[in-house]
């Protein structure tokens, strides 16, 4: 083997130790940022915060000026269920409480479902909607920190064509949590839990309701 044949050798060899090296910890450290935005939602666990709409949609002017809230109901390692309640326009009105926001951790990141049932307790037709959690995006930047979107799944897709919402089929959920695991570009007086739909193109879509 020659100098140069050897020199050759030993970089490769080198180059593929450390890519063997870093896909771990590269791995590791979007699981700790999952982990991270676990621990700041479970933080809120047993808590009730009151909030509104601040998005502005025609296809929303039901819901403009409704008192709403959300409840971190339940917290396991695995699972955390956060009832959405939307409130009347009048006082001693009923409060529409058909919305249950799931998030469950996965090997790749966190997985969002909307669990809608009716009134008597049984599922709508259009229930446990929702995505995983993109790769990676978790503190991504400034504008998004503490921010986790979920783009539309299978299951979703099939189960809003089937039910003639074919608009829905490139929704994008997202939720924000403000703690310390990011660091985040609102002000200490900001909101402590966000939650948006969204999307693009010519069925586009955008709603938005914060929390304190």
């Amino acid at each position: 083997m020659t100098i140069y044949t050897r020199i050759c050798f030993t970089a490769v060899a080198a180059l593929l130790a450390t890519s063997c090296a870093t896909t771990p910890e590269t791995w590791s450290n979007e699981l700790q940022w999952r982990d991270s935005y676990w621990t700041e939602i479970s933080q809120l666990c047993g808590q009730t915060l009151y909030g509104k709409m601040v998005s502005n949609e025609a296809v929303d002017a039901d819901m403009a000026g409704r008192p709403m809230r959300m409840t971190v109901a339940s917290c396991s390692d695995t699972e955390i269920r956060i009832p959405f309640h939307v409130g009347p326009l009048q006082v001693g009105g009923k409060w529409d409480t058909s919305r249950t926001w799931v998030l469950r951790k996965t090997a790749k990141g966190i997985q969002l479902k909307h669990d809608h049932r009716h009134e008597d307790g049984t599922p709508d037709a259009v229930t446990n909607y929702g995505g995983e959690s993109v790769r990676g995006a978790y503190c991504a930047t400034a504008a998004s920190a503490g921010t986790i979107d979920f783009p539309v799944d299978a299951e979703s897709i099939a189960n809003f064509r089937a039910n003639g919402l074919d608009k829905s089929v490139t929704n994008v959920w997202s939720i924000g949590v403000k703690g310390d695991g990011c660091p985040r570009s609102v002000s200490d007086d900001g909101p402590k839990f966000e939650y948006i739909l969204k999307r693009t193109g010519e069925n586009s879509r955008y709603f938005k309701v914060e929390f304190y």
